[in-house]
This record gives structure tokens, sequence and C-alpha cells, in this order.
């Protein structure tokens, strides 16, 4: 798939990842980029075409369906992260993770599957995680949903693949953006994020690995549960000690 020329729409694109999307998208010769929000006054991107949308809603996202019917390239970039653990942590906090980062992507798919088709096939980016690999105590109800969503993005892979839609997975460790604000470690910065997405889509990639910290999770895989938790310990520990560069 070719960026330049592409209607893309863009989930979460006031500020983060979602902006870095929508303005490298607008540089790399996009069409028409639809920079959506919950609260559209907040898009600040000369060039793109702002739309309202909640994720969560799917009276929203069937409106934004509507409004955006020439839509070739779908970019899931919102999520929240509530810093919630699965046994004592608010089940409505979980809930609503669940909610916006997979069931929102999903929902977003269902909706602009008919529009990808009828506009050649296209592709779909979804904006996942090093951690839908690992569990993390404080961000397990992250995990949990990022794990959901990496197993969605492979299903929706094969039932879209008969349209001709690609199902881009992107994972990343941190990007230097609010979310990982307080993090005082290496950070992917939003731009050479959307990047690398943005070329994995040009090559028909599957899945991106954004940065060397998502590289060294997927590695570690292969390993017995007991020893990948101690080796993702060991490296967490490392990532956060202040010899760290």
């Amino acid at each position: 798939m070719d960026i330049n020329n592409a209607v893309a729409l863009v989930t979460g694109a006031n500020r983060g990842l979602g902006r870095a999307f929508a303005q490298r998208l607008l540089e790399r010769g996009a069409r028409t980029v639809y920079a959506t929000a919950r609260r559209p006054e907040t898009v600040d991107l000369p060039g793109a075409e702002v739309l309202p949308l909640d994720i969560t809603d799917p009276a929203s996202v069937q409106a934004a369906a509507k409004a955006a019917p020439d839509v070739s390239l779908l970019i899931n970039n919102a999520g929240i992260s509530t810093g919630t653990d699965l046994l004592t942590g608010s089940l409505d906090a979980v809930r609503r993770e669940l909610e916006t980062n997979m069931f929102g992507h999903l929902g977003m798919i269902r909706a602009f599957a008919p529009a990808l088709a009828g506009n050649g096939g296209g592709a779909v980016v979804n904006i996942l995680s090093a951690m839908s690999w690992f569990a993390g105590k404080g961000a397990n109800a992250y995990h949990l949903t990022k794990a959901a969503a990496w197993a969605m993005t492979n299903g929706v892979r094969l039932e879209l693949a008969d349209q001709g839609t690609l199902v881009t997975a992107v994972h990343l460790g941190l990007a230097d953006t609010d979310m990982a604000a307080g993090w005082p470690v290496a950070k992917i910065s939003p731009s050479d994020l959307a990047d690398a997405a943005l070329d994995g889509v040009e090559t028909g990639d599957a899945e991106v690995l954004a940065d060397q910290w998502s590289r060294d999770v997927k590695s570690r895989l292969p390993l017995r549960p007991e020893e990948f938790d101690a080796a993702m310990a060991d490296a967490l520990t490392s990532l956060t000690s202040p010899s760290s560069p």
C-alpha cells in the first residue's frame, strides 16, 4: 500500500502518537487525513479533516464510518492505561481498559471493514505494546487488554484477508508521550514510531517491532514461563537502574 494519496483515519489524533501519525501522514502525501478525538476542538493539525469520535460509543463509531466512507487506511491508536492490577484493582477500571483498548479497536474495524473492501482492501494498523507479551505489577489490566488486542488483531487479519485488507500489529516499549512521562528511560519519538508503522504498511508487514525493547521482549517468548518472568524482571531492573542510558 502506498501512503501517498491514501485516505487515512487516525483515532486519538489530538495528542501523542495519534497526532504524530496524522502529521506524518499529511507530510507523506496522504490525500485525506481524518483526525479524530472525543473532543474534536483539541485537534490542532492544519490540513486534517477533524471528526468527533469516541471509540467506546457504537453510535459515535457508526457516525464516523458514515462521515468517512472513502477511508483506505485505519489507524487504531486511541487507548488508555489506568494503572490497575487484576486482583486488587477496580473491576470497572479493568473493564474500561478492555472497552477501549480491545473492544474499541474491534468496533472500529467492524465498522470500517466494508469501506476498506470497497476502496480496494486498504490496511488496518493496530497500535499494541510489548506489554502484549509480559505482565507487570501496577499495569496488569493494561497487559490483559493489550494481549487481548494482539489476539484480536491476529484473528481479524485472517478474517479480512479475503477482501485484501492488510492488518498490521505495531508493538513498542515506551514512546515519548504523556502516558510514559513518569518513566526516566529511553523512549522512541512519536514521529519515529509513526514512520516505522507506515513503512511497515507500505511493505505489507503483518507486524512491526518498532524499537529494541519490543524486539528483545518478543525474542524471549520461547522461554519457559518461569525463565521468561526472570528474564523480564532482570531486564526491567536494568532498564530503570540509575546506570541505564
